[in-house]
C-alpha cells in the first residue's frame, strides 16, 4: 500500500534523526485516517531510560495531540517489529494494526538484547485484536542498523 510505504519513510527518516542524535536506529509513525499524526525515534540514552523505545515515545506523543489514550483509530508504523515491552503499549493503547520493516531478529543479530517473541505471537498468546503485520521496506528498514555501527555510536541495549 501506497500509504504504508510512506509512513515507513516518515519512520525510517525519524530513525535516521535519532542515529545523528547518538540515539539507536529505531523510529516510529502513527497515523490516523490517513494522516500523519506523529513521529518519533528512540532516546533510550538521551533520556537515561530503558523505556524509551521508538514506539512508546510516538504513543504518548499521539495521545497528547489526539487528547486521549485511546488510539484504536490509529496505525503505527515502526522501524523495527516491537518488542514485548512495545507489544504490550500498543495493545493497551488500542492501536488497531502495527506495520514493521526490520524484525527481532535483525535486531538480536544487530546486538541489541531482545526477547525472541514475535509481536503476533505476544498478541495472539494475550487476545489482543492489534494485527501486526510485516510491511514495506524491510531492506532498509534494516540498512539502519548498518548506518548506526557505522556511525561509530553503536551503544546496545
Amino acid at each position: 500500500m501506497i500509504h504504508d510505504e510512506q509512513m515507513m519513510r516518515a519512520a525510517i527518516a525519524k530513525a535516521q534523526e535519532g542515529i545523528e542524535a547518538g540515539q539507536t536506529p529505531f523510529g516510529c509513525a502513527i497515523s490516523k485516517n490517513g494522516q500523519l499524526i506523529t513521529v518519533a525515534h528512540n532516546t533510550v540514552w538521551q533520556d537515561t531510560n530503558p523505556c524509551a523505545h521508538a514506539e512508546v515515545n510516538a504513543i504518548k506523543q499521539a495521545a497528547i495531540v489526539l487528547g486521549t489514550i485511546d488510539l484504536s483509530e490509529c496505525e503505527l508504523y515502526a522501524t523495527c517489529e516491537p518488542c514485548p515491552m512495545c507489544t504490550g503499549a500498543i495493545h493497551w493503547a488500542k492501536i488497531r494494526r502495527c506495520v514493521y520493516g526490520a524484525t527481532i531478529a535483525d535486531a538480536d543479530a544487530a546486538g541489541f538484547n531482545e526477547l525472541r517473541l514475535p509481536a503476533d505471537v505476544m498478541a495472539k498468546m494475550g487476545g489482543s485484536p492489534t494485527s501486526f503485520e510485516p510491511g514495506p521496506l524491510r531492506d532498509e528498514c534494516r540498512e539502519l542498523f548498518e548506518q548506526w555501527h557505522e556511525a561509530g555510536r553503536s551503544k546496545p541495549y
